[in-house]
């Protein structure tokens, strides 16, 4: 009876309760297991807020850490890191269904709506399919990039080692973690072009989406076009962006010598494109941010908070939210009755839930934010940055994320859970949703601006 009735409580509960409630036990899980010797480097201990900050970080693909990985965790437990970080790459209910689809299970009803919720896709039929092409997908992607990548650690490295690292740096940068074996992350490698273009177009590929990978592989293979509107309006926002991002940092820190003042053109370029596409939400960095002059900062904070595509591993508040409000805003400016995309009508309803997105984001990043500075004493810039890099799950930080107290820490772990699973999500799961109304109120004017 006990059985039956914890079943039937957990199918009564919403899809994005039971999103959040398989990430919170596989939380839960990789704590513990972080906490074990055999995770550890002889020596080396943990506190259970950094065992469950570090859990939490892969899991939601940040990066933030509050301990050097490379030297406290064993190769056991960076696999387990590196585990995790597969795991909220894809997302729990992927990953499920990829061991499902393996021994040959069919899916559920019940079980396609959570991944319909997980994935973001507007059919639940066509799921599993998706998800079939997409675990060959990562994973071919994941084998060349570690590939690459072994042969130029190799130069340097025991075999061994070589492929460890390769792997390791390969999954984390597809699924935008942002997680490195090197204790300055990248800055070592600022000057070498293969380990740079690498992580970067690992980066791009994770942070467009499945779905706009699909769309091109189909068009290889048959010469079909079938980007749809989401594919479209997400690779031309990520290009924009990208662009104008590595333009900003070029010209603002090329004359820093702290940055990339100092290398030739040729790397200036590579380093510029490089923090471009990181800020994104992958958290890798080749140049010391604590150095970055103010402006490049600003730039920083907006690219952060926009992020990554829909469907993708990256975070943020995704590219075609923003860009319905710069269409939106655009249509108002041209007096148009609908905002139109590409020759297409976007409904009020997808323009309800952008406008929602960005207000519940930048409410919950200034609360935090206000929250923060009451409990430490750091910079504005500094608390801004480290806040809207957890919640868009970017893992960059101003070396703030070691010197916070217990109760901050616990903040950004939550803030890290929200910005992965989504502020529309979280809304959700915690807010009953009511029947609709057939009472309508008398309509009045009221002046804005």
């Amino acid at each position: 009876m006990t059985k039956n009735k914890y079943l039937k409580g957990w199918e009564e509960l919403s899809a994005s309760r039971k999103l959040i409630s398989g990430f919170l036990f596989a939380i839960i899980v990789g704590t513990v297991l972080l906490k074990l010797p055999f995770s550890l480097k002889e020596g080396r201990s943990v506190t259970v807020i950094e065992s469950l900050f570090t859990v939490v970080s892969a899991i939601c693909v940040t990066g933030l850490s509050v301990v050097d990985i490379s030297q406290t965790f064993s190769n056991t437990g960076l696999s387990i890191i590196l585990f995790f970080i597969q795991l909220g790459g894809l997302g729990v209910m992927t990953f499920s269904t990829m061991l499902f689809v393996i021994v040959g299970k069919k899916m559920s009803f019940n079980t396609r709506e959570l991944l319909k919720e997980e994935r973001n896709s507007e059919n639940s039929g066509e799921v599993v399919n998706f998800i079939k092409s997409l675990s060959i997908t990562v994973f071919l992607i994941e084998i060349v990039g570690a590939g690459i990548l072994f042969c130029e650690f190799n130069k340097t490295m025991p075999v061994k080692t070589a492929i460890f690292y390769g792997i390791f740096h390969s999954i984390s940068a597809f699924c935008n973690a942002g997680f490195a074996l090197f204790s300055d992350s990248l800055e070592s490698f600022r000057a070498n072009e293969v380990v740079s273009l690498t992580i970067a177009y690992l980066i791009i590929l994770g942070g467009m989406g499945f779905a706009v990978i699909n769309s091109f592989i189909f068009v290889i293979r048959k010469g079909k076009n079938r980007f749809n509107l989401t594919a479209k309006l997400s690779l031309k926002m990520g290009m924009l962006l990208t662009f104008i991002g590595m333009l900003m940092f070029f010209i603002f820190e090329y004359s820093n010598n702290d940055t990339i003042g100092n290398l030739t053109l040729i790397d200036k370029i590579i380093a510029s494109f490089f923090q471009s596409v990181t800020l994104r939400t992958a958290g890798f960095n080749t140049i010391s941010l604590v150095e970055l002059r103010p402006a490049t900062i600003f730039i920083s904070y907006i690219l952060m908070f926009i992020g990554a595509s829909p469907g993708s591993t990256g975070g943020g508040i995704k590219t075609t939210t923003f860009a319905i409000i710069i269409y939106y805003v655009r249509g108002i400016l041209k007096s148009k009755e609908h905002i139109e995309i590409f020759n297409r009508r976007i409904d009020w309803e997808t323009m309800n839930k952008a406008l929602a997105i960005i207000i519940i984001s930048l409410a919950y990043i200034m609360i935090l934010t206000i929250i923060l500075l009451t409990l430490e004493d750091l910079p504005i810039e500094r608390i801004l940055y480290e806040v809207i890099s957890a919640f868009a799950t970017v893992g960059l930080s101003l070396n703030v994320t070691s010197q916070l107290g217990t109760l901050s820490r616990l903040l950004i772990i939550f803030t890290m859970f929200v910005g992965r699973l989504g502020p529309m999500t979280i809304a959700l799961a915690f807010t009953e949703q009511k029947k609709k109304s057939s009472l309508k109120f008398p309509k009045e004017d009221i002046l804005v601006g």
